[in-house]
């Protein structure tokens, strides 16, 4: 976890300021549709104000915009020669009390901020639920603060209105994204985002796209939906953006109702997985499965252990098997080698489980370790000091099957044959009337691996990670299968020199047993390539430009 003392102000402010490149893209979009009023709900010190000013917009009568930093909006005033009036407040407070007034905007540009919920005071979180709240929409608190602001703008657009803005490029996967994907959805004709291969802001990891949308003159109105254009390069800036915004192939429907990763995916790939859901052979993991979260220590390095520790202060009879990290878990099987194999390499293999009530009840020597944790407040620190006794964990049992909770290339479960414990970094599984090797063998193919892509969520690292109720919606194939082939998959994905290697063995053992052509098995392959390499950022095509049309 990342604690708010440790990170930058400029983190904490959520202030990336925008290239000129990039401003100067989105205003000549804005342009086109000859605004009368604009609206910079956070406008830095002023890199979109410049762009208005270079591009002249002889249509423009009014421009608000709004800033926080009273610095930055002292910059942004004395930047331009446009009559504009920059306010030096909280746009989520100033548009709660603008929202009451009929009036609007013909045109939204910016770059919100870009804070993590965590981050964000009391007072904001406050306004950004009020904002949901007037809009009629689910709120969570884990929401960043750009969320409300594109909300709110939204809002204040007139019918018929623009807004581009530069926003994460989380919003196509993220779960407190999703009100905020219905809403845009609702309200717009057409919503087209343009999606750089690369990072564009160098001085962080977050990814981000150009979201350039039109608001519905009507309500009543049929909208075209969604487009996503991958950008390989820089070069696209130059060119007209209302070229890409007319010639998108857009998708609505069924398609965009969740998270939008669908979008990506070709019409052929999407009837492909139709065809697949409604088969009696593949299923929900739900429906074959159910997840709980690992072991939840409060204080990982405390209480996992490596074997010198457990010899010092003479544990033995509290030390358990426990596994949680990838570098623990070489292949498919988690075995009695396996774990003898971390111990004498020195890996925290041991879990201390102390279940006496009163410290009194201890020998000296746990109390004498026991004290260590005191010495260092772990007794304070929130899961520790919420139980009746600090040093108990709870919810202690193990599972025969476990599942990491990030991965670089593709999930996989894992049998655990030495009945090991698992922390909160991975999941404990448990099969419903399948056979547990069956079941680990199974869930390695390119059907639940692109399923995978489509119902988890990335951050700037591009890892992929999946919470208990995105494992639920995954596709896997029920097959039946003895332990011996388990064990043979196990020694081919130690022995694979990559994890696609692994994989094309796997669909032509799992996907091609239930029937599927190799035709199939390829759609599924590359359409899962795709998507991972969009979350590695690997270009797809380097230094050219992307054709215009939806992926």
């Amino acid at each position: 976890m990342n604690f708010i003392a440790f990170e930058s102000e400029q983190k904490l402010r959520g202030g990336f300021y925008t290239d000129p490149a990039i401003t100067s893209f989105l205003v000549k979009w804005i342009k086109v549709s000859k605004p009368r009023s604009l609206l910079e709900p956070s406008c830095g010190d002023g890199a979109f104000l410049d762009a208005i000013e270079k591009q002249c917009i002889p249509s423009l009568k009014q421009i608000i915009a709004c800033e926080l930093s009273e610095e930055a909006a002292e910059k942004a005033s004395g930047r331009t020669k446009l009559s504009v009036r920059v306010l030096n407040t909280d746009f989520l407070r100033w548009y709660l009390f603008r929202a009451q007034n009929d009036d609007g905007f013909d045109a939204v540009v910016g770059n919100p901020p870009f804070i993590r919920y965590q981050y964000l005071p009391d007072e904001q979180q406050l306004l950004a639920e009020k904002i949901f709240a007037q809009l009629g929409l689910p709120f969570t608190k884990h929401t960043n603060a750009w969320v409300p602001f594109v909300l709110a703008s939204i809002r204040l657009l007139r019918p018929g209105g623009r807004i581009a803005m530069v926003i994460p490029s989380e919003i196509f996967h993220i779960p407190h994204a999703q009100s905020l994907r219905r809403y845009l959805a609702e309200q717009c004709s057409r919503i087209l985002i343009l999606d750089p291969e690369k990072i564009w802001f160098n001085d962080t990891l977050q990814g981000t796209v150009l979201l350039l949308a039109e608001k519905k003159r009507t309500l009543s109105e049929k909208g075209k939906g969604v487009a996503i254009i991958p950008v390989t390069n820089r070069q696209t800036l130059s060119t007209d953006p209302e070229d890409y915004f007319q010639n998108a192939v857009y998708t609505n429907g069924v398609t965009i109702e969740g998270k939008w990763m669908p979008v990506f995916l070709s019409l052929g790939e999407r009837e492909l997985l139709s065809q697949l859901k409604a088969r009696d052979d593949i299923k929900k993991f739900s429906e074959i499965a159910s997840v709980d979260v690992g072991i939840v220590t409060g204080a990982n390095n405390f209480f996992l252990v490596p074997d010198s520790t457990v010899e010092e202060f003479a544990l033995h009879r509290w030390a358990h098997p426990m596994f949680g990290r990838s570098d623990h878990v070489q292949g498919l099987v988690y075995s009695e080698k396996d774990h003898t194999a971390n111990k004498d390499t020195g890996l925290p293999a041991n879990f201390l489980w102390f279940q006496e009530e009163k410290i009194e009840e201890l020998p000296m020597n746990v109390r004498k370790y026991l004290g260590i944790g005191l010495s260092q407040k772990l007794h304070t620190r929130f899961k520790c000091r919420t139980r009746k006794v600090w040093y108990k964990v709870p919810s202690v049992y193990s599972a025969p099957i476990a599942m990491l909770k990030r991965a670089h290339h593709y999930p996989r479960l894992v049998l655990n044959s030495a009945d090991a414990y698992t922390t909160d970094t991975a999941y404990r599984i448990r099969p419903l009337g399948i056979k547990p090797e069956a079941f680990v063998l199974a869930f390695v193919n390119s059907l639940t691996c692109l399923t995978a892509e489509m119902e988890g969520r990335h951050y700037g690292g591009g890892v992929l990670e999946l919470v208990p109720s995105e494992i639920e919606r995954l596709l896997v194939p029920v097959i039946k299968a003895p332990i011996a082939e388990l064990t043979a998959a196990d020694r081919r994905f130690r022995s694979a020199k990559d994890d696609s290697e692994f994989l094309r063995m796997q669909d032509f053992l799992i996907l091609g047993r239930i029937g599927l052509t190799k035709a199939d098995q390829e759609t599924l392959y590359n359409a899962w390539v795709k998507l991972r390499n969009r979350r590695h950022r690997i270009p797809s095509v380097e230094d050219t430009e992307p054709s215009v049309e939806a992926r």
